[in-house]
């Protein structure tokens, strides 16, 4: 009897350590939480989704859309332009849906459902290294940006001043992101954000409306870029992953999400959506004029950042070029914050360091260092986003939510949400096979005229 009773205090002993340290466990795992950048604050507004979304889409991409035009012809272009914005408002739509699929949980990063999607493991390492080569991509081409649009803005105002290289106006345009990057999280760089979406919609005007008061040029020409129908067809490829590139929120559309407030009865989806509608109508009228009316103005002449063949009146292209690098510093901290993420959850949770502020400022600013000196590196422009856009942007954005859908949701054969996925998908994976064909001889024929670090 008294063995029993032993053996009972025991049991409940060793149950109570359990329990002791399954709550230990839970508080460590919450205090993890509370640190981690896309956790942390979940008090965010319907609005912040909009000016988040504008200025994770709207970017470097909208300038090379009068460009990619000269690539694709009247026809093609405006059919790409529509049909992209209408798949990926599709695709985005269903992100925003799955995030809260699972009553009681959300899926705070793009990989949490994928791993939800496909399994724990395969999950990760299908979403995991496309969405890393996205954001660092993006975040190269971004310093890239930065630095020239800055050049620009110097040598408009400044043309009889001595030629500074490239690579010196990327260090300084990094220097910004040396104390930015250190912003704790997705609603404390609201602000920045703001500033970048107003700043999008500004120089995006600038950029059609000067080139409808410059007039049609005399000598415009409409015929495709390219010397023969070889290089043509690569060209034409190109430009298609220039238009993906365009349409490149989705990898951080959940993260985003993930700031805004849940409950049961108002889901975070509505307020999210609400502000993707907002955001889209900012993009239809910032991509919609400056790729049509550029090329309708310039025609098969027009540079690769339509800001550079706007060269009157200097001060309003000096302007135009500042709003560019406003804009992309909120863009690049965009996208630099699931990377942080992903980095800091691996040294936290997988590593065991210790949650810290120094730990914190060695991580965020090694990347934006790297980064930097990637960028210095290779300052291919037109380059760099036709390859990016087609060969991971196509596959986040275009067809990986959809096969998501499929594998969640198993929608009955044949039927429309059935149709409407596999046709995104078959377009998608053309997209991502065809586009960086076309990219990787435009960064060839760039690098047999650039000096390394120049």
């Amino acid at each position: 009897m008294a063995d029993s009773r032993r053996e009972g205090v025991e049991v409940s002993r060793e149950r109570e350590g359990v329990n002791n340290n399954n709550v230990e466990n839970n508080n460590k795992q919450k205090s993890i939480d509370e640190w981690l950048p896309i956790t942390s604050s979940r008090n965010a507004k319907w609005w912040y989704s909009a000016f988040h979304n504008v200025t994770a889409m709207v970017g470097a991409g909208v300038l090379s859309l009068p460009y990619a035009m000269t690539e694709l012809g009247w026809g093609p272009g405006v059919a790409i332009l529509i049909l992209s914005w209408v798949i990926t408002l599709y695709t985005l739509w269903q992100m925003v849906e799955m995030h809260e699929m699972v009553p009681g949980k959300r899926f705070d990063r793009y990989h949490e459902l994928g791993q939800h999607a496909f399994g724990e493991k395969l999950g990760l390492w299908i979403v995991v290294p496309q969405q890393l080569i996205v954001e660092v991509g993006v975040n190269i081409v971004y310093m890239v940006t930065g630095g020239k649009s800055l050049k620009k803005v110097h040598d408009t105002v400044w043309p009889n001043s001595k030629p500074i290289r490239t690579t010196y106006f990327i260090m300084i345009f990094a220097s910004l992101h040396l104390v930015l990057s250190h912003l704790p999280n997705f609603n404390s760089i609201a602000i920045v954000s703001l500033a970048a979406a107003v700043m999008s919609l500004s120089y995006s005007t600038i950029a059609w409306s000067t080139s409808l008061h410059k007039g049609v040029k005399p000598d415009v020409s409409y015929a495709l870029r390219g010397s023969n129908m070889g290089v043509k067809t690569l060209n034409f490829f190109s430009a298609l992953g220039d238009v993906a590139f365009a349409y490149a929120g989705h990898n951080v559309v959940l993260e985003i999400q993930a700031t805004i407030p849940s409950t049961p009865e108002k889901p975070s989806k509505k307020p999210m959506w609400k502000g993707v509608l907002v955001a889209y109508a900012v993009v239809a009228l910032c991509y919609f004029p400056v790729a049509l009316i550029g090329y309708y103005v310039f025609g098969n002449s027009v540079d690769d950042n339509i800001l550079i063949t706007l060269e009157r009146p200097a001060w309003l292209i000096a302007t135009a070029n500042l709003f560019v690098v406003i804009h992309v510093i909120g863009s690049y901290q965009i996208y630099a914050m699931p990377v942080f993420d992903m980095i800091e959850t691996v040294l936290v949770k997988k590593l065991n360091f210790t949650p810290s502020f120094r730990l914190r400022f060695f991580t965020r600013t090694t990347y934006v260092l790297i980064t930097m000196v990637v960028a210095m590196a290779v300052p291919f422009f037109g380059g760099l986003l036709g390859f990016f856009g087609g060969f991971v942007f196509a596959p986040t954005t275009y067809f990986l939510p959809c096969i998501m859908w499929l594998s969640i949701y198993k929608p009955r054969k044949y039927s429309l949400s059935w149709t409407a996925n596999w046709i995104c998908i078959v377009l998608g994976v053309t997209l991502m096979v065809l586009a960086p064909i076309g990219a990787l001889r435009t960064i060839i024929m760039s690098a047999k005229t650039y000096k390394l670090f120049g």
